[in-house]
């Protein structure tokens, strides 16, 4: 387990504090919009920054830079990390065959198939999406009981995406996995847990049909007429619109009385997660 007990990391402009347990055996989703703390939060746990205030306890280990032995057992797979654009994937093969005594070769040659990653091509020919997995691929290459994940599915077709996913699901039983993602439905489709941060603050730690439950009740429906979109927008949360001519269907989130004309509907993951950051805004505020 991870744990981290009322950490506080201050910046000139921005804040992070946060306790938080991260169990092994089942992926921990960390979710959260661009700035919310997630990156920091990740850099303290593996040691790049130091918490002004606070403990952090990875495999046993308190607080400073890791040590070589701890640092094997991680795979990291992050959105601003990467190999040189010059080196082809069998560069990147013999590179880690040095790092991580127990790299596993015949795994990460047979992943490069079913992603379908070309070996003799270089990095800087690569999509996106190929390098996405490409980062995905180096985290889990060695048997780390460790995988922390920044925006893994970035750049993922639907196809990729739901691959990756049944992947995640086959790596977790033995293993410690944090995925960080501002997506929501990233986190209902691979999680078992979720922490929610909004502004360097966890608002919500708990399982995902927790999080789902939040927005029951607060769901809606209705048409409204084209002219007076601004105005309802100024009055609700509104999550999606459709144009149909002079009409608009809304939906969006309150929690006000249903209107005669509303219609109450089922949450998604992604409808409560809006509602949960809405409420802690205006809470703030």
């Amino acid at each position: 387990m991870i744990t981290m007990q009322n950490v506080r990391k201050k910046y000139k402009d921005f804040e992070l504090e946060l306790s938080l347990e991260i169990p092994e055996g089942r992926i921990t989703g960390f979710v959260g919009k661009n700035g919310a703390g997630k990156s920091t939060a990740i850099k303290l746990i593996l040691g790049l920054v130091k918490p002004d205030a606070g403990k952090i306890c990875v495999f046993g280990n308190e607080g400073g830079e890791l040590p070589a032995a701890v640092k094997q057992k991680i795979g990291v797979s992050l959105t601003e990390a990467g190999f040189s654009s010059q080196f082809t994937v069998e560069d990147v093969w013999h590179i880690l065959a040095k790092m991580y005594p127990d790299f596993q070769k015949d795994f990460f040659d047979q992943k490069c198939d079913v992603l379908k990653l070309p070996r003799k091509k270089k990095l800087k020919e690569f999509s996106t999406g190929m390098k996405a997995k490409l980062r995905v691929l180096t985290a889990i290459s060695h048997k780390a009981d460790l995988l922390i994940l920044d925006e893994p599915t970035a750049g993922l077709d639907p196809e990729e995406r739901l691959r990756f996913y049944n992947l995640l699901s086959e790596l977790a039983v033995e293993r410690i996995i944090l995925l960080s993602t501002h997506i929501a439905s990233d986190i209902e489709a691979t999680c078992s847990k979720a922490a929610v941060l909004s502004s360097g603050t966890v608002v919500f730690e708990g399982q995902i049909e927790k999080l789902l439950q939040l927005g029951n009740g607060k769901v809606y429906t209705t048409t409204i007429l084209q002219n007076e979109l601004n105005q309802f927008k100024q009055k609700y949360r509104v999550i999606s619109i459709y144009q149909n001519g002079i009409n608009v269907s809304c939906r969006f989130l309150s929690n006000a009385a249903p209107k005669k004309e509303w219609v109450s509907c089922q949450p998604t993951i992604e409808d409560s997660y809006m509602y949960l950051l809405s409420s802690f805004k205006q809470e703030v505020e």
